[in-house]
């Protein structure tokens, strides 16, 4: 094959593949992980570039280069080829990989590393903590959203009106905090100058009241309405606090005149903040508002991968998959796991086992399994919400009333469970994956087209999450 014949089938290959994504509402995944630029190719083999070897391990890991090289067989006719792939200008690496081989990350050298930390050596903003970068972050289904639009807002900020303010929400440990202060560290490595405050909002209340006591406002206003960029973490502790909440009004108004960058972040969605002023609601969500939702199973083997990669260690794939399937809502408890398995490795001068893991890891798992959504919880709670039983859930039942409860009960599971479409068809009385497919699809799109729908599936979701077996 020539370059430029198969460059022409490269092209066709990845139109037809987005289109198929974008059809399966899939969009946002085929613009993550196919990032594949073709380079030349010779003697069958095709030769392709991607921005960095995590996504060159994650591609190769997931299937998606196998997707690539059956869609360019199908086209091309042709069989009798590879695809390698290099990253900037590392050594190609053959594929395809299929999704089930175990793919080693190999420590950085330490000359590399030192490289990498002199070139991008810089004054560090008092403020932030260095090892929140945009780099460091691993982007998912869950949170690419929240990943892009703060990378967006950082190369550009207070540009856009959509991206200003930015409100990030979500469950602790989810990445809020780490996106936030990655936002700010970019802009303060790209200019030294911009004025930067990053702060809680109950630090932010303690020099507040501490202003007021000392007759200080005037300074205490001059301060906060003249940074360039301003991350204001946990908004919800504003709550109840009315003479806080007229401060924070004002400063972010001053804010927005000055066309400041602004970043807030919050534990649930911001209607569900009683005790909050409305008009502060609407400052907050006048720009673009985020959940941040748990990372999936193959987000958190990926995340376990990038820690190992960042802290140049290695653990065994199964001690890497236990911890994956066992801690599923935190990523901070991932985080704490691998740190208590590389430190006993380090102390002990042996590798971690299976075995050693869940002795070392038992009461982390056990708190973390304690609170976990179950499918008998799922279908409890739906079945006590919707008036109906979990035996008609599952049953043949056809009327309107049931089959929507019914429907209700399989998107609910597929979002908070790890369950397959098969897997699903099996707990709702054995029905086939289609028809598990068309189930969740019909109340995917409904609730993009319908608030008040949308919220009572949020309601009944956050009744599962808060649910306690007696």
């Amino acid at each position: 094959m020539s370059s430029q014949n198969y460059q022409v089938f490269w092209q066709e290959a990845l139109k037809q593949l987005s289109e198929e994504y974008k059809s399966n509402g899939k969009e946002d995944e085929f613009k993550i992980w196919f990032k594949m630029d073709y380079v030349e190719d010779h003697d069958n083999v095709i030769v392709v570039n991607v921005p960095s070897e995590f996504l060159k391990i994650q591609m190769m890991s997931r299937g998606y280069v196998e997707q690539i090289k059956s869609k360019l067989m199908e086209i091309t006719g042709q069989s009798d080829f590879s695809i390698e792939i290099q990253y900037n200008n590392a050594t190609p690496v053959s594929a395809p990989v299929t999704s089930q081989e175990k793919v080693e990350v190999k420590p950085v050298k330490k000359e590399e590393k030192k490289a990498d930390k002199k070139e991008s050596s810089g004054k560090h903003h008092p403020q932030l903590m260095e090892k929140f970068t945009f780099e460091n972050f691993v982007p998912g289904d869950n949170n690419n959203y929240a990943y892009s639009a703060t990378l967006a807002a950082a190369k550009n900020p207070g540009k856009s009106d959509t991206l200003n303010p930015i409100l990030l929400y979500g469950g602790v440990g989810l990445g809020k905090t780490h996106l936030m202060q990655s936002l700010g560290n970019y802009i303060y490595q790209h200019d030294e100058k911009a004025k930067i405050c990053f702060i809680s909002s109950e630090n932010f209340f303690n020099e507040f009241y501490y202003s007021l006591q000392n007759n200080q406002m005037n300074k205490f206003k001059n301060k906060y309405r003249n940074y360039d960029v301003f991350l204001f973490d946990d908004i919800q502790f504003l709550i109840g606090k009315e003479s806080l909440q007229e401060e924070c009004f004002h400063t972010f108004n001053g804010l927005m005149e000055h066309h400041a960058q602004m970043v807030f972040t919050c534990d649930r969605p911001i209607n569900e903040l009683k005790g909050i002023e409305d008009r502060l609601k609407t400052r907050f969500s006048s720009g673009v508002c985020i959940d941040l939702k748990p990372p999936s199973y193959e987000n958190r083997i990926a995340i376990i991968r990038k820690k190992l990669e960042i802290e140049q260690k290695v653990i065994r794939n199964d001690v890497v998959e236990y911890i994956a399937k066992n801690i599923q809502m935190n990523v901070r408890d991932l985080e704490a796991s691998i740190k208590k398995i590389v430190g006993y490795q380090d102390l002990i001068q042996t590798e971690v086992t299976i075995e050693i893991a869940q002795d070392l890891l038992k009461d982390t798992i056990s708190e973390a399994t304690g609170n976990a959504v179950s499918m008998e919880t799922i279908l409890k709670v739906v079945a006590d919400i919707e008036n109906t039983s979990i035996a008609d859930i599952k049953g043949k039942g056809r009327s309107k009333r049931l089959a929507e409860t019914r429907h209700i009960a399989i998107y609910v599971a597929r979002e908070l469970l790890e369950y397959s479409y098969s897997e699903l068809g099996s707990e709702f009385g054995g029905r086939d994956h289609t028809t598990i497919l068309s189930a969740y699809n019909g109340i995917a799109d409904r609730i993009k087209t319908d608030p008040s729908f949308e919220k009572r599936i949020k309601d009944i979701m956050n009744s599962i999450k808060e649910y306690k077996k007696i």
